[in-house]
Protein backbone atom coordinates (compact mmCIF):
# COMPACT_ATOMS: atom_id res chain seq x y z
CA UNK A 1 0.00 0.00 0.00
CA UNK A 2 1.34 3.57 -1.22
CA UNK A 3 1.65 5.86 1.68
CA UNK A 4 0.26 9.11 1.10
CA UNK A 5 0.59 12.45 2.60
CA UNK A 6 -2.20 13.99 1.71
CA UNK A 7 -3.87 11.01 3.72
CA UNK A 8 -2.74 12.84 7.21
CA UNK A 9 -2.08 16.20 6.01
CA UNK A 10 -5.44 17.22 4.95
CA UNK A 11 -7.60 16.02 8.07
CA UNK A 12 -5.24 17.83 10.21
CA UNK A 13 -5.83 21.00 8.50
CA UNK A 14 -9.24 20.64 8.65
CA UNK A 15 -8.99 19.69 12.29
CA UNK A 16 -6.92 23.28 12.82
CA UNK A 17 -9.46 25.84 10.76
CA UNK A 18 -12.43 24.12 12.71
CA UNK A 19 -10.18 24.83 16.22
CA UNK A 20 -9.05 28.11 14.75
CA UNK A 21 -12.79 28.75 13.81
CA UNK A 22 -14.20 27.50 17.37
CA UNK A 23 -12.01 30.08 19.55
CA UNK A 24 -12.53 33.31 17.28
CA UNK A 25 -16.57 31.96 17.61
CA UNK A 26 -16.06 32.03 20.69
CA UNK A 27 -13.69 35.42 21.27
CA UNK A 28 -16.41 37.34 19.13
CA UNK A 29 -19.38 35.93 21.69
CA UNK A 30 -17.65 36.56 24.41
CA UNK A 31 -16.67 40.39 23.37
CA UNK A 32 -20.42 40.91 22.25
CA UNK A 33 -21.31 39.81 25.99
CA UNK A 34 -19.14 41.97 27.45
CA UNK A 35 -20.25 44.69 25.11
CA UNK A 36 -24.09 44.50 26.32
CA UNK A 37 -22.99 44.13 30.03
CA UNK A 38 -20.49 47.04 29.64
CA UNK A 39 -23.50 49.28 28.02
CA UNK A 40 -26.21 47.96 31.13
CA UNK A 41 -23.60 48.92 33.46
CA UNK A 42 -23.05 52.35 31.80
CA UNK A 43 -26.46 53.09 32.16
CA UNK A 44 -26.71 51.94 35.66
CA UNK A 45 -23.95 53.92 36.95
CA UNK A 46 -25.73 56.58 38.49
CA UNK A 47 -27.72 53.72 40.78
CA UNK A 48 -25.66 54.27 43.57
CA UNK A 49 -23.64 51.10 43.05
CA UNK A 50 -21.60 51.60 46.35
CA UNK A 51 -25.14 51.49 48.26
CA UNK A 52 -26.34 47.85 47.19
CA UNK A 53 -22.62 46.61 47.68
CA UNK A 54 -22.64 47.74 51.41
CA UNK A 55 -26.82 46.03 51.57
CA UNK A 56 -25.22 43.01 50.36
CA UNK A 57 -21.81 43.25 52.38
CA UNK A 58 -24.57 43.40 55.55
CA UNK A 59 -26.53 40.66 54.93
CA UNK A 60 -23.73 38.54 54.80
CA UNK A 61 -22.43 40.26 58.29
CA UNK A 62 -19.09 40.67 56.73
CA UNK A 63 -16.78 43.93 56.95
CA UNK A 64 -15.33 46.11 54.38
CA UNK A 65 -11.78 44.13 55.21
CA UNK A 66 -13.24 40.67 55.10
CA UNK A 67 -15.28 41.49 51.42
CA UNK A 68 -11.54 43.01 50.10
CA UNK A 69 -9.43 39.71 51.24
CA UNK A 70 -11.69 37.80 49.64
CA UNK A 71 -11.54 39.81 46.57
CA UNK A 72 -8.05 40.56 46.82
CA UNK A 73 -9.15 43.86 47.15
CA UNK A 74 -8.21 46.68 50.19
CA UNK A 75 -10.30 47.53 52.10
CA UNK A 76 -9.71 51.51 51.35
CA UNK A 77 -11.00 50.46 47.82
CA UNK A 78 -14.38 48.79 49.24
CA UNK A 79 -14.65 52.07 51.17
CA UNK A 80 -14.51 54.69 48.63
CA UNK A 81 -16.57 52.02 45.78
CA UNK A 82 -19.37 51.58 48.90
CA UNK A 83 -19.81 55.68 49.27
CA UNK A 84 -19.53 56.07 45.13
CA UNK A 85 -16.32 57.54 45.60
CA UNK A 86 -14.94 54.90 43.12
CA UNK A 87 -16.23 52.85 40.07
CA UNK A 88 -15.22 49.44 39.48
CA UNK A 89 -14.54 47.47 36.60
CA UNK A 90 -16.68 45.19 35.47
CA UNK A 91 -13.95 42.24 36.17
CA UNK A 92 -13.74 43.87 39.77
CA UNK A 93 -17.37 43.92 40.47
CA UNK A 94 -17.97 40.76 39.04
CA UNK A 95 -15.20 39.24 41.76
CA UNK A 96 -17.33 41.41 44.24
CA UNK A 97 -20.09 40.07 43.69
CA UNK A 98 -19.26 36.21 43.81
CA UNK A 99 -18.02 36.99 47.21
CA UNK A 100 -21.04 37.97 47.96
CA UNK A 101 -22.97 35.27 46.55
CA UNK A 102 -24.53 37.73 43.52
CA UNK A 103 -23.95 37.85 40.21
CA UNK A 104 -24.03 41.04 37.27
CA UNK A 105 -27.68 39.75 36.10
CA UNK A 106 -29.50 39.71 39.80
CA UNK A 107 -27.65 42.68 40.90
CA UNK A 108 -28.75 45.00 38.34
CA UNK A 109 -31.95 43.48 38.12
CA UNK A 110 -34.98 45.61 38.38
CA UNK A 111 -37.17 44.36 41.83
CA UNK A 112 -40.54 45.27 41.29
CA UNK A 113 -42.28 48.02 43.05
CA UNK A 114 -43.91 47.28 46.22
CA UNK A 115 -47.41 48.03 46.33
CA UNK A 116 -48.47 50.00 49.13
CA UNK A 117 -52.15 51.64 48.47
CA UNK A 118 -54.95 49.34 47.67
CA UNK A 119 -58.80 50.48 46.30
CA UNK A 120 -61.52 49.32 47.33
CA UNK A 121 -62.31 48.48 43.34
CA UNK A 122 -59.82 45.64 44.23
CA UNK A 123 -60.94 43.95 47.25
CA UNK A 124 -62.54 40.86 46.94
CA UNK A 125 -66.49 40.63 48.63
CA UNK A 126 -67.97 37.35 48.78
CA UNK A 127 -71.64 37.35 50.13
CA UNK A 128 -73.21 34.95 52.31
CA UNK A 129 -76.71 34.85 53.77
CA UNK A 130 -76.75 37.47 56.44
CA UNK A 131 -72.60 37.94 56.04
CA UNK A 132 -70.50 40.17 53.75
CA UNK A 133 -66.71 39.33 53.64
CA UNK A 134 -64.33 41.60 52.09
CA UNK A 135 -60.53 40.25 51.49
CA UNK A 136 -59.02 44.34 51.80
CA UNK A 137 -55.80 42.70 50.02
CA UNK A 138 -55.64 40.38 47.40
CA UNK A 139 -53.56 37.43 47.47
CA UNK A 140 -52.74 38.12 51.04
CA UNK A 141 -51.72 34.57 51.52
CA UNK A 142 -48.26 34.95 50.30
CA UNK A 143 -47.94 37.54 52.57
CA UNK A 144 -47.30 37.49 56.60
CA UNK A 145 -50.87 38.40 57.93
CA UNK A 146 -54.43 38.63 56.07
CA UNK A 147 -56.70 41.04 56.46
CA UNK A 148 -60.79 40.80 55.73
CA UNK A 149 -63.15 43.54 56.89
CA UNK A 150 -66.64 41.42 57.98
CA UNK A 151 -70.22 42.53 58.07
CA UNK A 152 -72.48 40.28 60.26
CA UNK A 153 -76.50 40.77 60.53
CA UNK A 154 -78.13 40.08 63.89
CA UNK A 155 -77.85 36.50 65.31
CA UNK A 156 -75.44 35.83 62.08
CA UNK A 157 -72.06 34.21 62.58
CA UNK A 158 -68.68 33.85 60.84
CA UNK A 159 -67.72 29.98 59.61
CA UNK A 160 -66.01 28.07 62.78
CA UNK A 161 -62.53 28.19 62.03
CA UNK A 162 -60.81 25.22 63.36
CA UNK A 163 -57.23 24.92 65.57
CA UNK A 164 -54.17 26.58 63.54
CA UNK A 165 -51.13 27.83 63.67
CA UNK A 166 -50.51 31.06 64.72
CA UNK A 167 -52.77 34.30 65.90
CA UNK A 168 -55.56 36.53 65.32
CA UNK A 169 -56.75 40.14 66.10
CA UNK A 170 -59.37 42.41 65.38
CA UNK A 171 -61.35 45.76 65.80
CA UNK A 172 -64.89 46.48 66.18
CA UNK A 173 -66.21 49.39 63.61
CA UNK A 174 -69.77 48.92 64.38
CA UNK A 175 -72.34 47.10 66.32
CA UNK A 176 -71.33 44.21 69.34
CA UNK A 177 -70.29 40.52 68.45
CA UNK A 178 -69.14 37.90 70.98
CA UNK A 179 -66.02 35.77 70.41
CA UNK A 180 -65.93 32.33 70.73
CA UNK A 181 -62.60 31.25 71.70
CA UNK A 182 -62.11 27.18 73.47
CA UNK A 183 -65.70 27.18 74.46
CA UNK A 184 -66.20 30.49 76.08
CA UNK A 185 -67.73 33.66 75.07
CA UNK A 186 -66.13 37.00 75.11
CA UNK A 187 -67.92 40.57 73.97
CA UNK A 188 -66.03 43.29 72.10
CA UNK A 189 -68.21 46.40 71.11
CA UNK A 190 -67.93 49.55 68.80
CA UNK A 191 -64.29 50.74 69.62
CA UNK A 192 -63.05 47.63 71.31
CA UNK A 193 -60.44 45.23 70.24
CA UNK A 194 -59.44 41.50 70.39
CA UNK A 195 -56.38 39.31 70.33
CA UNK A 196 -55.92 35.61 70.63
CA UNK A 197 -53.90 33.00 69.53
CA UNK A 198 -55.44 30.53 66.99
CA UNK A 199 -54.45 26.84 68.79
CA UNK A 200 -58.68 26.67 69.70
CA UNK A 201 -61.65 26.29 67.97
CA UNK A 202 -63.29 29.96 67.44
CA UNK A 203 -65.94 31.67 65.62
CA UNK A 204 -67.84 35.06 65.65
CA UNK A 205 -70.78 36.49 66.25
CA UNK A 206 -73.50 39.20 65.93
CA UNK A 207 -74.66 39.22 69.41
CA UNK A 208 -76.44 42.69 68.79
CA UNK A 209 -79.60 43.84 67.69
CA UNK A 210 -78.40 45.71 64.53
CA UNK A 211 -75.37 45.27 61.90
CA UNK A 212 -71.91 44.29 63.41
CA UNK A 213 -68.58 45.09 61.40
CA UNK A 214 -65.51 44.23 62.41
CA UNK A 215 -62.26 43.86 60.97
CA UNK A 216 -60.27 41.09 61.27
CA UNK A 217 -56.59 39.97 60.59
CA UNK A 218 -54.64 36.55 60.76
CA UNK A 219 -51.20 36.06 60.94
CA UNK A 220 -50.23 33.63 59.26
CA UNK A 221 -52.99 34.01 56.64
CA UNK A 222 -55.94 31.18 57.23
CA UNK A 223 -58.99 33.33 56.08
Amino acid sequence: MTFRPSCIIIPVVICLFLLNFSFNYAKVAYKFTESLVQQNFNKRKGMQLGKKIRELRQQYNLTQGELADRCELTKGYISQLENDLTSPSIATLTDILNALGSNLSDFFRDAPEEKIVYSQEEYIEKQTEGMIWNWLIPNAQKNMMEPVLVELQPGAFAPDDYPHEGEEFGFVLEGRIAILVGGKSYVAKKGESFYYTANREHHIVNKGKGRAKFLWISTPPNF
